[in-house]
């Protein structure tokens, strides 16, 4: 398709079909495209034979999303990444797994890779009367970036639990380091290496005194088994060089690819399919800055575009649909940030 560089205004919602919106669009001109498309023939999105999701075979879904895939991937900035989240469905009585097909054709385009598959666990997923099946309670959303230098902000996924485990844990305890020093004592470290093991034992029980870190562990030669995986410069050359080994722990939680939160059911959003603004939020906070232009090819009702608008980034959302569209912009209108914290 011929691009004209065209560029579109930021806090906006277009009307009209992606592809043919996209195909004219600027490159790189988007840091975060975020969306998660109508699923293969599974809800009504009100377009009757129009859009994405009313195919007639699987193959021609996957055809039609990846050739948008491919417009989100040529519009995000090479610091940008590009998120999709999809569901299953079972065909002939058996799971498809189209999520998964979906992410394998779009990075075998080498134009993008994987960088994580976050999965949505739900906390109150659909109910299903199947007596041999399990209930579906988990999403996939497909993280892919075009290039190594992809934004990616750590510390500020799923900050507010890290925030509140520093202001719930409890204050040290008098006897912290007091096992480590006896097992120094016994152990058949030298003079010198018991010297400067205590040492570092005494100014790690201080940072935690001090709320420098949350805590520590400590390995000793002879002592304790040797660490897994460990490489010259690691803490098996430590232990070995040193006779010993402190491990600091920061505090934080470990950052996992897994989030859970409910399904959202709000009386007043008409859309079939309304993915968590908890877990929009999040990733947005993962993988953008403030200011940065986020971009949803299937806006829906606009939880991608609230989410945007509560982070104070800038926001573009595209939709089929003129009735969600405005839907969209009513709820932008009345939106207030409104993170759901979920501990």
């Amino acid at each position: 398709m011929q691009v004209t560089n065209k560029s579109f205004c930021t806090d906006t919602l277009i009307i009209g079909d992606s592809l043919k919106i996209l195909s004219n669009w600027q490159s790189e001109s988007i840091d975060l495209v975020i969306t998660s498309p109508p699923y293969f023939q599974q809800r009504d999105y009100g377009n009757g034979e129009q859009g994405i999701g009313n195919e007639k075979s699987e193959a021609e879904y996957l055809y039609n999303l990846l050739t948008i895939f491919e417009e989100c991937v040529r519009v995000t900035k090479p610091t940008g990444t590009i998120v999709f989240n999809l569901g299953d469905k079972y065909i002939e009585g058996g799971l498809s797994l189209l999520p998964y097909k979906f992410a394998i054709r779009a990075i075998e385009s080498k134009k993008v890779f994987l960088v994580n598959q976050v999965i949505w666990s739900k906390s109150n997923p659909t109910p299903r009367q199947d007596k041999r099946k399990l209930i579906q309670a988990t999403e996939p959303f497909f993280i892919f970036a075009k290039t190594k230098n992809y934004y990616f902000n750590i510390d500020n996924y799923l900050k507010h639990l890290d925030n509140f485990k520093k202001a719930n844990k409890n204050k040290p305890s008098e006897k912290l380091g007091k096992h480590y020093f006896e097992l120094i004592e016994k152990s058949d470290l030298s003079d010198a290496e018991k010297e400067n093991a205590n040492k570092a034992l005494q100014e790690a029980i201080l940072a935690v005194h001090r709320g420098e870190i949350d805590g520590f562990r400590m390995k000793i030669r002879g002592i304790h088994k040797e660490a897994y995986g460990g490489m010259d410069g690691g803490r098996n050359q430590q232990i070995r060089r040193n006779g010993f080994t402190i491990i600091k722990i920061l505090g934080n939680r470990l950052k996992k690819d897994i989030i859970e939160c409910p399904v959202e059911i709000t009386k007043d959003n008409a859309h079939p399919a309304v993915y968590p603004l908890y877990i929009v939020q999040e990733l947005i906070k993962l993988l953008s800055k403030e200011n940065d232009v986020v971009l949803d090819p299937f806006c829906g009702s606009g939880t991608t575009c609230i989410a945007a608008k509560n982070l104070n980034r800038r926001y573009i959302g595209i939709d089929i649909n003129p009735e969600y569209v405005s839907l969209a912009q009513k709820r932008l209108q009345e939106a207030d940030f409104c993170q759901e914290l979920f501990i």
